[in-house]
């Protein structure tokens, strides 16, 4: 099978460009690489880490597109740059990987959806915790009815106050709402966000909480969330999405069920713990599996795979815009005081 051409449309401030470029490398299924960077910034990276991959380096993003006729797009820029750049890779019948949340309002995102749909072009925010062995297997799991019907769940994931007492973070995308979309759970809530979906098999309807700034720095997104949410199957959760450490992270999921509990601890704890009633003599077990080192480079080939019909898209253009639905819900539920529906 001979490999297709992928384009990167990036510029300044094209978060994991890197850990793209790097699972790029990689794809076996990848033969050739566009980067595409009006700003010439990514150039030396991009020689590096793709080498004899590396087709062509352009300064602009359409030229790219016309000239390479790429069949996949892997868009990474600023959140409130990335809605037209999607649709130009579609307009161009690509495949579209995005480093989310690429919008900074639903509004923005849902039209680029359909436009998949229509197109039946793939398109998936880069959402890459889904791939991890531990979620495959928790999911499995709770699909198979071990813990039963599902009762409730809480998460969190916390990382670290240091990055926002920067200067020069103050002044980047990720520090202004009208480029950003959001803080804090928009970032990295928004993983936790998809993961609670997707391991359930339900969505998030509904949501009530609060969101702001509790570190004291000059920003212009929160910075600590906490919100409560309905499900569609009528279960409900609790999140906790914030800056808060000095250095590394805190993230938790746990599910309960009629049958028993399912908890996934990525960063630092036990990976994957469960309990289930359903077994003859029922006791904690833990995960002994392999446990993926990065998300993102079998987040790419998994999206590279899909777009040639090897394999099931990991994530779909509606599951990537209930993600966004959910966090721009909390967002009007903690500036109204009202729960908001999804």
């Amino acid at each position: 099978m001979a490999g297709i051409t992928v384009a990167v449309l990036t510029d300044v401030g094209g978060a994991h460009l890197e850990a793209y470029l790097a699972g790029l490398a990689v794809t076996e299924e990848v033969a050739a690489v566009v980067v595409a960077d009006p700003s010439g910034a990514s150039e030396v990276s991009a020689k590096k880490l793709l080498g004899a991959k590396l087709k062509s380096f352009e300064r602009d993003h359409a030229k790219a597109l016309a000239d390479h006729q790429p069949s996949f797009a892997l868009v990474t820029v600023e959140a409130v740059k990335a809605p037209p750049l999607i649709r130009a890779a579609l307009e161009a019948n690509c495949h579209v990987l995005a480093e989310k949340p690429s919008c900074v309002r639903g509004e923005d995102f849902e039209p680029l959806a359909r436009l998949a749909e229509m197109k039946h072009r793939n398109l998936a925010l880069a959402l890459a915790n889904r791939l991890l062995n531990t979620v495959q297997t928790a999911r499995k799991m709770i699909r198979s009815g071990q813990i039963g019907k599902l009762y409730g769940c809480e998460l969190h994931i916390v990382a670290d106050q240091t990055r926002l007492k920067s200067a020069t973070y103050h002044q980047s995308w990720f520090a202004d709402r009208a480029r950003s979309g959001g803080g804090h759970l928009m970032w990295l809530g928004i993983h936790w966000i998809d993961l609670i979906m997707y391991l359930t098999e339900s969505k998030i309807v509904e949501a009530a909480g609060f969101a702001g700034i509790v570190g004291g720095q000059p920003l212009k997104v929160e910075d600590s969330a906490a919100m409560a949410v309905r499900f569609d199957n009528g279960s409900f959760g609790t999140i906790t999405s914030g800056y808060y450490l000095d250095k590394g992270y805190h993230s938790h999921l746990k599910i309960w069920g009629s049958h028993g509990w399912v908890q996934l601890e990525p960063h630092g704890g036990e990976p994957l713990v469960w309990y289930s009633t359903k077994e003859s003599a029922p006791q904690i077990q833990k995960y002994a599996g392999p446990v993926n080192e990065s998300s993102y480079t079998p987040l790419i080939k998994a999206c590279v795979r899909a777009s040639l019909d090897l394999e099931p898209q990991p994530l779909t253009g509606a599951e990537s815009l209930h993600a966004l639905k959910t966090v721009f819900a909390c967002y009007r539920a903690a500036e109204t005081g009202q729960s908001q529906k999804v």
